[in-house]
């Protein structure tokens, strides 16, 4: 058996970002990955017309440092234990009754790369986040008849809106402030929506991903193609026949393909042993931000935030800041 100081396990931006943190404070680490590679589900899980939405400044990580891979041991022992698997390390796919027996094509959105195979099909994408937006253009952009769920209300932006509003926050002028002009701006930009389905949260924008770890979306060009009709817009899913599909509306339609791009979850819950008072059974912290990084004995998680890069740059420098001042408190005088 191997025996490291700290052991992080995951390869992603929040396993990355604590290694360079550490490297900083020269505290050493080994890291466990998965996959064959860093940051896996950004080389291996994105579509092609993935782009990064959100200026640079607030996507960078600490120190921008990468640590090499030296192989693969199984087994360690270690003082500190970093769990940085991250929230997002599998595709979660709802329960639908008949799911199981629909004759189409099924995926999650992780393993959707292109809409080249589904010109001429009816396909629906379930799911109205970012991932869901963009892969509807892209599909309708390409031939397919396509529809989307969109289940929940949500805030609809443009890049440059979410510029705005970020900057105006990092200003420290007042949230609800800040959302008041978003919300304004983005009504004059793109009109009532709710007449084509999409209906806006009562929280504002920002305060939304505070309070829940929901973004808006930022528009890609997909509303345009919703008020052209395009795109039709279905609400919740009643149920599945063969290809057909009900909704909650009691309106049903035929698909050749369904896409899902409901989100990732957690499983820390399946391979972590003995981090109950930390994790909760659907591998999330038990604490609420900002403490939720750090659990008892040396025990830590970064990138469970529900702030994106920013919340596991934060997350990242609390835990090596942590490691470094205890291993500081047990040297000798």
């Amino acid at each position: 058996m191997e025996k490291a100081l700290v052991v992080i396990v995951g390869a992603g931006p929040s396993g990355l970002a604590t290694a360079a943190c550490l490297s900083q404070l020269s505290v050493p680490y080994v890291i466990i990955e998965r996959e064959d590679c860093t940051a896996s589900l950004w080389r291996k899980h994105t579509y092609d017309r993935l782009q990064l939405h959100l200026a640079k400044e607030f996507c960078e990580m600490p120190h921008m440092a990468y640590p090499e891979l030296n192989g693969m041991v199984t087994k360690y022992a270690a003082r500190f234990l970093i769990v940085a698997t991250g929230e997002n390390s599998a595709g979660n796919v709802p329960r639908i009754p008949g799911l199981e027996d629909f004759s189409g094509h099924v995926i999650h959105s992780s393993s959707f790369s292109s809409a080249n195979s589904y010109v001429g099909q009816m396909v629906l994408v379930v799911g109205c986040g970012n991932s869901g937006m963009e892969i509807a253009y892209d599909l309708s952009s390409h031939g397919a008849n396509t529809s989307i769920v969109i289940r929940s209300p949500l805030h609809v932006m443009t890049k440059e809106l979410i510029h705005l509003g970020m900057k105006l926050a990092s200003w420290r002028l007042p949230v609800k402030f800040v959302d008041i002009i978003l919300v304004v701006l983005a009504y004059l930009w793109f009109g009532n929506l709710s007449k084509y389905g999409i209906v806006r949260p009562n929280m504002g924008p920002l305060f939304l991903k505070a309070k829940t770890g929901r973004s808006a979306v930022i528009d890609v060009g997909t509303v345009e193609l919703i008020k052209k009709g395009d795109i039709k817009v279905f609400g919740p899913i009643s149920c599945i026949k063969g290809n057909v599909v009900e909704f909650d509306d009691g309106k049903e339609s035929y698909f050749d393909a369904i896409v899902f791009a409901t989100g990732y979850k957690s499983t820390a819950n399946k391979w972590l042993k003995n981090g109950e008072d930390m994790m909760n059974k659907e591998g999330m912290p038990k604490k609420d931000f900002p403490d939720q990084w750090k659990g008892s004995n040396r025990l830590y998680c970064v990138g469970f935030a529900r702030r994106g890069l920013s919340g596991i740059a934060r997350d990242a420098k609390n835990v090596a800041n942590d490691i470094k001042a205890f291993l500081d408190s047990m040297a000798p005088l």
